[in-house]
């Protein structure tokens, strides 16, 4: 792509995806996953043999189950093993985690360190998952994807506009304001809303196309405002934690009131509390999430 045709003013934000032959799907793997475990009766040993096919994804599963992620007593050595303890569903979300994180995995290190990137988004999906717990929310997995794909349209910025990217960046520290305001202005759509278009074209679930788009808009979400918000207040909690960072300024977002009343954990679990459990499973979760 050529960056010239987007070096004045805003930028055609549909283009960005459209134009992009490596933003065309996610791997095939996944959607034969997702027909395999929405069929009417499922049928578990096609499930299993879907992802044999990818001894890569194998690895990767495995490692992730037997990690602090779960904390298991046991071990589980097989794929079937851990569909029967996890489920379809939790499998379904390190499915698409794993084949997201592989397809941006070509982004120059001089462009974004994409190791910093990613620990910052598992440190958004942990702490997701974690007020989802204080909550009371039962798959609490589902929360943790959402700090997984929340920041995917900067990784768009970063592969076909970089230039524009790094532009809005050292605006944002100059001016000293958050940068997705700054991307509005420079661009006409924040990385928010880009991410969001991305996982339309892929016909992800609707509740992670809005959480995405509008994690720095929470007042604008209409289907999921709730899951919106954990995400919202998630995100924040972990640039202030400052566990890896996903190319953006170092400017904090203020947290949305409304978002916070609905996401806010309850008075007896502090910022400490929600730092040291995140911090005792950060490094190996992240560990495992981001070996080859």
């Amino acid at each position: 792509m050529n960056e010239n045709q987007y070096s004045f003013n805003h930028v055609n934000m549909e283009s960005l995806i459209e134009t992009d032959p490596r933003l065309a799907s996610l791997p095939a793997v996944y959607y034969e996953f997702r027909r395999a475990v929405q069929a009417q009766d499922i049928d578990f040993e096609e499930v299993e043999q879907i992802i044999l096919k990818d001894s890569h994804l194998i690895i990767r599963l495995l490692k992730i189950v037997n990690s602090a992620f779960y904390s298991f007593s046991s071990k589980i050595e097989t794929i079937s093993h851990a569909i029967s303890v996890i489920g379809t569903e939790q499998l379904g979300y390190l499915v698409l985690s794993t084949a997201i994180m592989d397809k941006f995995s070509g982004i120059p290190q001089d462009v974004i360190d994409m190791d910093s990137y990613w620990r910052h988004s598992i440190a958004c999906g942990l702490v997701s998952k974690k007020l989802a717990e204080y909550k009371g929310e039962s798959n609490s997995e589902k929360y943790f994807m959402f700090g997984m794909l929340h920041d995917i349209g900067r990784l768009i910025m970063c592969m076909n506009i970089p230039k524009r990217n790094l532009e809005v960046l050292n605006r944002s520290n100059s001016d000293n304001r958050a940068v997705f305001l700054i991307e509005r202005e420079e661009l006409g759509f924040d990385h928010a809303q880009l991410g969001g278009a991305l996982l339309r074209k892929w016909k992800l679930p609707k509740i992670h196309q809005e959480v995405v788009a509008f994690h720095h808009d929470p007042s604008g979400a209409l289907l999921f405002p709730s899951e919106v918000a954990h995400c919202h207040l998630a995100d924040i909690i972990a640039n202030t934690l400052k566990l890896g960072c996903s190319g953006e300024s170092a400017i904090v977002p203020e947290i949305d009131e409304h978002a916070w009343a609905m996401a806010r954990p309850p008075q007896s679990i502090s910022m400490a509390v929600i730092q040291d459990e995140v911090e005792e499973v950060f490094e190996e979760t992240a560990r495992v999430f981001l070996s080859h």
